[in-house]
């Protein structure tokens, strides 16, 4: 039986915003994506989901009751976008965190009540191509979700998403970033897919991951490097990180959220991450360029 109808905002309308607003919209949910200039339909084109249009209503800051907030923007513009959801608008509402990283969870609980925030990680490779068109390009398309999210999950799970509840969130946020974290230092650094830098930056890739690791083992997360490579070894040769893309067409990365976030981390727990301070230094010493 499928999911009684939710009512859902969507903070960021960018790949990762865009699928999930189409996905819930074509399952008949009410979707509103807060945004100045959104189009009121977003077309996707992706091999899992297939190709369609859905319609989403809009609205440039959060009016009207809902069951959920996404926020799905990237790290790099969290703070302006939260005047768009005030404290006093958000009512009984959960707010869904997909930000890439751990610290935000941190940020958005200091503006929200602590216990409306519910953070979760999804693991998929969208971009958006032009205005209202998403274009989802990995077969992979994974949510995991903290425990107060189960009617969220159900109907994201609804949509054909893969939705996995996880008891511990903040293993769920090391988990992927010790996945995440690396490819995008290495592909951005390198201006290289995952395949190439695999084959070209080896030793960097298996430093990163040790190092991301040990650093989350410190904070009390298991992490196990080795089923770490074995996965970034499985991802297909010609993906790209997000981080990655913006570096090439001149946009702000996250680099403060993924490499920022482990070395802080690092010092505060005394272990040395070499190869992570490194690739930081030398991406933030790098002028902001087009060139890919």
């Amino acid at each position: 039986m499928a999911p009684d109808r939710m009512r859902f905002a969507v903070l960021g309308p960018g790949g990762v915003g865009g699928l999930l607003a189409a996905l819930l919209s074509r399952g008949g949910d009410h979707v509103v994506v807060l945004h100045d200039s959104t189009p009121r339909e977003i077309h996707v084109e992706s091999q899992r989901f297939g190709d369609f249009t859905a319609e989403v209503s809009t609205a440039p800051r959060l009016a009207e009751p809902v069951d959920a907030v996404l926020v799905t923007v990237k790290a790099t513009h969290l703070d302006d976008a939260l005047d768009r959801v005030p404290a006093a608008a958000l009512g009984d509402a959960l707010v869904i965190p997909f930000l890439n990283g751990i610290e935000h969870v941190e940020i958005l609980r200091s503006v929200y009540p602590a216990s409306s925030v519910v953070p979760a990680t999804i693991r998929v490779e969208t971009t958006k191509v032009a205005p209202g068109v998403i274009r989802h390009t990995s077969p992979f398309a994974i949510v995991d979700i903290g425990p107060r999210g189960e009617a969220i999950a159900g109907h994201l799970r609804a949509t054909g998403l893969d939705v996995r509840i996880k008891d511990d969130e903040n293993a769920m946020l090391w988990d992927k970033m010790a996945v995440l974290a690396p490819m995008a230092l290495l592909t951005t650094h390198e201006r290289a897919s995952v395949g190439e830098v695999r084959d070209r930056r080896r030793q960097d890739l298996v430093a990163l991951v040790r190092e991301f690791a040990s650093v989350a083992a410190a904070e009390g997360v298991a992490i196990d490097p080795d089923a770490n490579l074995a996965f970034i070894e499985k991802a297909p040769e010609t993906m790209e990180t997000s981080m990655q893309r913006d570096q090439a067409a001149g946009r702000p990365i996250e680099i403060d959220a993924l490499g920022g976030a482990l070395l802080r981390r690092a010092a505060k727990a005394g272990i040395q991450v070499p190869v992570t301070k490194r690739l930081v230094e030398e991406l933030l010493a790098r002028p902001v360029s087009t060139s890919s």
